[in-house]
This record gives C-alpha cells, sequence and structure tokens, in this order.
C-alpha cells in the first residue's frame, strides 16, 4: 500500500550541488544522463512509451527529475519502471514521491531489499575515512532505512533487467551489499552506480567542479573494500565501450579502458584509503 511507504527519520535535504547539476548529457540515443545536484540518474529508452529510470536521485529532487523526464519524452510521460543499483539516499533521495506521482513498480537485488523495506539500516558512514571534505560532511546523510513496503520487486533471477532488453545485471558488492551494475553486451554500455565514479567524490571541490578522473566507489561509505576491488575487476573484464556512473561524467572510448585498467592495477592505492573504519589491512 502506498500510505505504508516511508522514508527514514533522518530524511532531510543535503545542501551540496555541483557546476552539472541540472544539466542533462545524451550518452546516447537511448541513454541519458541527467545530474541532480551531485549525483546521476538516468533514463534508458529512446520512446515515451518505452523508457525506465534508472536510480533516483537526492532527497527533495523529485520535481527536477519529472521535469527532465518530461524535457526528454514529453508532458505526462512515465517510466515502466524505477531500477535501483542500490539504496543509498543520494539514489533513492525522491524514490517514493515518483512511486506516488507515477504508480510504477521499483526493481533492487534481493540482498539490498532490507535496506528498501525498513528492516535494515547501512552502516554509518566513516567521517575519519581519508579523503576530503565530504567524507567529513558524512554524519549529515540520512542513513535510516526507507520503507518502499511491497512496491519494490527483486530483479529477475535470470539476470534480466525489466524493461531493458538486451541488458542485464551484474551483482556489484562492495559500495553495498546488494549493489549492481547493467551491462548490454551488444555494444558494451555500462552503467555501473557507484561501483566505479569518475570524479573524486571525496573531494568537495572536485564534486563542485566534476573534474573527471576515475575512482572507486565513495570512501566514506564503503564497508567492503574486498568486495569492490572484485566487482571493479568484474567490470573491467567486459571491456566496456561507454560508463555511465552514479557520480562524475560519462566516459567512453580508449580513456574509459585506460582508467579502468589502471584502476584495477593500483585499486589498493587509487581507491583504498589508507585508514578509515572500513578499511581492511590485508588490501594494502
Amino acid at each position: 500500500m502506498e500510505n505504508n511507504m516511508n522514508y527514514g527519520d533522518d530524511y532531510k535535504y543535503i545542501p551540496t550541488t555541483s557546476v552539472g547539476s541540472g544539466v542533462g548529457i545524451e550518452v546516447l540515443p537511448d541513454l541519458y544522463c541527467f545530474t541532480v545536484q551531485i549525483v546521476n540518474v538516468m533514463l534508458v529508452g529512446n520512446s515515451k512509451d518505452d523508457f525506465v529510470l534508472i536510480d533516483a536521485g537526492m532527497p527533495g529532487s523529485a520535481n527536477d527529475i519529472i521535469a527532465a523526464v518530461e524535457d526528454r519524452f514529453g508532458s505526462n510521460s512515465l517510466p515502466k519502471a524505477i531500477i535501483l543499483t542500490h539504496g543509498h539516499f543520494d539514489h533513492v533521495g525522491a524514490i517514493i514521491d515518483l512511486v506516488k506521482h507515477w504508480k510504477v513498480p521499483v526493481y533492487a537485488h534481493e540482498i539490498e531489499l532490507p535496506f528498501l523495506t525498513g528492516k535494515m539500516s547501512y552502516p554509518e558512514p566513516d567521517p575519519t575515512v581519508e579523503g576530503g571534505m565530504v567524507a567529513k560532511m558524512s554524519p549529515m546523510f540520512p542513513n535510516e532505512p526507507i520503507n518502499l513496503g511491497n512496491r519494490v520487486q527483486t530483479l529477475p533471477q535470470d539476470n534480466s533487467v525489466p524493461h531493458m532488453p538486451g541488458f542485464r545485471w551484474i551483482h556489484t558488492p562492495g559500495h553495498s551489499p546488494g549493489h549492481v551494475s547493467l551491462f548490454r553486451d551488444e555494444d558494451k554500455t555500462l552503467i555501473a552506480g557507484d561501483a566505479f565514479i569518475t570524479v573524486k567524490q571525496d573531494s568537495l571541490y572536485k564534486v563542485f567542479t566534476q573534474e573527471q578522473e576515475i575512482n572507486g566507489p565513495p570512501r566514506y561509505l564503503t564497508p567492503d573494500w574486498k568486495a569492490a576491488k572484485e566487482s571493479v575487476i568484474k567490470l573491467q573484464a567486459l571491456k566496456p565501450a561507454v560508463a555511465v556512473t552514479g557520480h562524475g561524467l560519462p566516459m567512453s572510448g580508449q580513456l574509459l579502458a585506460d582508467s579502468l585498467e589502471k584502476l584495477v592495477r593500483e585499486f589498493d592505492s587509487l581507491a583504498v584509503p589508507d585508514y578509515g573504519k572500513f578499511v581492511n589491512k590485508d588490501l594494502h
């Protein structure tokens, strides 16, 4: 029931932004990336009657996301479904408002469901982790689970993605237990979520300027670095031609190939922080 859906008690607007906020990029004819403050949402499909939304932005961003959808596909357009890469606050910030507005189903990995049905909180962010000002700000980020009730469903066991023909979901844990990335084999298009990102998310300056550089997942909220490394290795092995990530600009071609190869080769020094409560010293 819609009335049973609710955000956590700590749900609130987060006053951080970037120069990319409000900007949409057509990455491919059927892949559109729209930035909400500091996070990306994606529209997959090229028809107003057949597209999906990937992730759901920052708290309070529902109107911005609806406007971006209608700018792209016309007034009163609505997606077939919302697919979540994971359930952190900046990827589900507008999810309940969007579900109420559009009345569409939501899909996520089975392991992520407790965080989306009010049963379990993610670990508290680590403000002590090596990194910049965003990490220091992380205790103010919403952490309590949202509750989507029966509006969230498990992604199909056969790794297909509802209403996204040609794509398959890949379990890429580390940043969260049920994190998924989406991959289309035909043209090697990757929607990576936060498995890796293309901006140094811990640096407030680089978040604001959106300076492009490949990175592992955000340091202040990645509890399993061993799994995170394995996930990056798994994605690099796919040899993606283009990648859209949860934070930062889309990346493609030789730059993407070289950057991912370097990230895999130097993951322990580039991605894993030197200190912090989630750091497994065995990685170094």
